[in-house]
């Protein structure tokens, strides 16, 4: 019993390992999801991204988990409909119910800096 309890275990462990790791360019396309979007802190500003490039408070650009560096999204706000296409070259947001962080610029066109926070859908359109 106990070793079914490990295997069924161990199973679900990859499974879940799995559905949470990196996407590639090719598994990207029609990609979507929903969730929290936030905006980065001007502390960042300048410092180096997980792409390598600078990070630009000014820049369309966002940081996803999974998606590839490169990917172009669009990110609409769910309370208002508007919504701002971002290339993604940075990995967070880590913060449990948040799918993705924006450039402030980015933030801006979508939504108040005042708010901090908005629910929004994300999805991939190109690279």
């Amino acid at each position: 019993m106990f070793a079914r309890f490990v295997s069924l275990s161990g199973a679900l462990l990859l499974l879940s390992a799995c559905s949470s790791g990196p996407i590639s360019h090719k598994d990207a396309a029609g990609f979507a999801e929903e969730g929290g979007a936030s905006y980065y802190a001007d502390k960042y500003h300048g410092r180096t991204t997980a792409s390598g490039e600078p990070f630009d408070q000014n820049a369309m650009t966002a940081a996803h988990k999974r998606l590839p560096f490169g990917t172009r999204v669009r990110v609409t706000n769910l309370d208002n409909g508007k919504s701002v296409v971002v290339r993604v070259n940075d990995r967070g947001p880590f913060i449990r119910g948040r799918v993705i962080d924006l450039s402030k610029a980015a933030f801006q066109r979508i939504a108040d800096t005042r708010v901090g926070v908005v629910d929004v859908k994300v999805e991939v359109i190109g690279r």
